[in-house]
């Protein structure tokens, strides 16, 4: 006897078991956590090249846009890729969570003029941390939800009987 059939992590198809709240949590942090990786790693390569602003802006551009086709893909499991609308509302979040961590560090030095190295990392880790899960939650409910659709009436018609009936009192 056969078990039940398992579906791949990255299997794009819907799938009632992978695509709860936690299971696309799971995703969205491997994800955006390995491109966070690799863009970390590739921005001071490029910035042999360039100036590290300019390095730091292209991979930031470029990981957005491939996280959006991930998440939309995989993570969210929207059945094809993003689009323009959905790009633009994960470049807008992803602007947001950067605002984020930004405020946060520089009221850190407002607060605490010199702060060590360790508490520096502290808050922006926290703070990113924070970004990251309103991020997933603003990715998952808002730009790659599923559109609600009204379950239409069923259409009845009279049977026969129940006309004769109608028609007899």
């Amino acid at each position: 006897m056969e078990g039940p059939a398992v579906k791949s992590l990255t299997s794009p198809t819907p799938d009632a078991a992978t695509t709860g709240p936690l299971a696309s949590f799971f995703r969205f942090v491997v994800f955006g956590g390995g491109t966070g990786i690799l863009s970390s790693l590739t921005v001071p390569l490029l910035a042999t090249l360039m100036p590290w602003t300019l390095s730091n802006a292209l991979i930031t551009i470029a990981s957005t846009v491939l996280c959006t086709e991930l998440h939309a893909r995989y993570t969210f499991r929207t059945g094809g890729p993003a689009g323009w609308r959905r790009h633009w509302q994960s470049a807008g979040s992803a602007a947001a969570a950067y605002a984020a961590t930004s405020v946060a560090v520089i009221v850190l030095h407002a607060l605490q003029p010199s702060p060590s190295m360790l508490t520096e990392q502290l808050v922006y880790l926290s703070a990113s941390g924070l970004a990251g899960i309103a991020r997933f939650l603003i990715l998952r409910l808002h730009v790659f939800a599923k559109p609600s659709t009204p379950t239409p009436t069923p259409l009845r018609l009279p049977t026969p009987t129940a006309t004769a009936t109608a028609l007899t009192a």
